[in-house]
């Protein structure tokens, strides 16, 4: 399978949800019975968001940046057979420091 190239375009973002995890008692839960993670991590981010004026605001987060953001946001795409979520940047609603 060959690698591929992917550009983010606008204000969106690419992003790796990170993986649901077992209950707190340690039962992993099938895959359909899990919610969706709400975070992740910045794989590749768009140049930004064009204003009327022509100006571009870059979106405040950068690659490897580990984010929350809106559960029902974004498109889950297949990069290289890997599950990713392609989303607005203003649906990331914060960043995670350590």
């Amino acid at each position: 399978m060959r690698d591929t190239s992917i550009r983010v375009l606008g204000d969106r973002v690419l992003l790796r949800a990170d993986e649901a995890e077992s209950t707190q008692s340690g039962i992993l839960l099938p895959e359909s019975a899990q919610e969706k993670p709400q975070t992740g991590v910045v794989v590749a981010v768009g140049e930004g968001k064009r204003l009327e004026d022509g100006t571009v605001v870059a979106p405040d987060v950068a690659a490897n940046d580990h984010v929350f953001y809106g559960k029902y946001g974004g498109n889950e795409v297949t990069v290289d057979g890997e599950e990713m979520i392609l989303i607005d940047a203003d649906m990331i609603y914060a960043k995670i420091t350590d």
